[in-house]
């Protein structure tokens, strides 16, 4: 009825718009609806200074009223709480072939950096049609990104990893925001999202700008870093457990950890094991690795991730 949202871009902006309309007007309906009984009563039921005072009755419930309206509520709340649900998982899982473009936040500007290790800087250029995976760290203080077109909206953190993805469905340009304080300059923390076709895309990637400087591909790097440090004398690549646990098929999978808990390895859990390895000790291994804090650049710990992401169940490595 009422179109309060902006524009709707992503594969599940109008699921978001539909259940906040829903609960706009749920809300809307009732304040007005509770109000004008209200008056009404007031108006019919006030006291006049000229009448006698009266004895107020005695109220006695109503059985059919107070079903109707706890029955009522707990329907819409329900399935509020489903619809909203669906949703939210369909928002925090991304699709297997999702391309992954890292993110950095500054301040106060964001640079983005996609998988042949081209970088942008205030502008994310994506393919349309095509789920979008973003990795995203701060560099100083805390960050927000958001994208109002997408309904995307994830904190961006200094010394660890979030992710949010989306999938555009239509060619053009929209603005992305930093939507947490950070600093006297926040409000100039914007950047442009541009989405273009699979082939404008591809010639982007493929573009080279002048003083470009060309790094190796994240997994090579990671593949080097593995050797140079000599992870492998405790990590195998081939499935065998040699002192830590094998990089084989590692990331994915849910471990067990010492006291119990469950963890998921994903990029935030590598990069912890790596800079805090005695943090989250998986079950049946032992606290003997150092950590590595200071020792490695951002990059490089972006690089051994996605060399262990590449590594892979049949003993191959990806992209060979």
């Amino acid at each position: 009825m009422f179109d309060f949202m902006p524009e709707a871009v992503s594969t599940w902006a109008n699921k978001v718009d539909w259940i906040n309309s829903l609960i706009t007007y749920i809300a809307t309906f009732c304040t007005v609806a509770i109000t004008a009984v209200m008056l009404f009563f007031a108006v019919r039921f006030r006291r006049r200074s000229s009448l006698v005072a009266e004895e107020t009755p005695q109220l006695t419930h109503s059985t059919l009223l107070e079903t109707l309206w706890t029955a009522i509520p707990t329907v819409i709340i329900i399935f509020v709480f489903y619809f909203g649900l669906v949703t939210y998982q369909e928002m925090r899982n991304p699709p297997p072939n999702a391309l992954e473009i890292n993110v950095d936040a500054y301040k106060w500007r964001w640079e983005f950096t996609y998988p042949n290790t081209k970088k942008s800087h205030n502008e994310l250029i994506v393919p349309v049609n095509k789920p979008i995976r973003l990795i995203m760290t701060s560099r100083d203080v805390l960050h927000s990104f958001f994208v109002p077109v997408m309904r995307v909206k994830e904190d961006v953190r200094p010394g660890a990893y979030s992710v949010a993805w989306f999938e555009a469905t239509k060619v053009g340009e929209y603005r992305i925001l930093c939507a947490e304080y950070c600093g006297t300059n926040h409000s100039y923390m914007q950047a442009k999202l541009k989405v273009v076709s699979e082939n404008s895309f591809q010639d982007f990637l493929a573009r080279s700008e002048v003083g470009e400087v060309v790094a190796l591909p994240p997994s090579e790097l990671g593949k080097e870093l593995f050797n140079q440090r000599a992870c492998a004398q405790c990590h195998s690549t081939d499935g065998r457990t040699i002192i830590g646990p094998s990089m084989l098929g590692l990331f994915g999978k849910t471990e067990t950890l010492d006291s119990g808990e469950q963890v998921a390895v994903d990029e935030e859990y590598l990069r912890e094991s790596i800079l805090e390895p005695g943090k989250r000790i998986v079950k049946g291994y032992l606290n003997a690795m150092p950590s590595y804090s200071g020792q490695l650049s951002e990059e490089e710990i972006r690089g051994l991730i996605a060399y262990i992401k590449e590594l892979r169940n049949d003993g191959q490595e990806a992209n060979k």
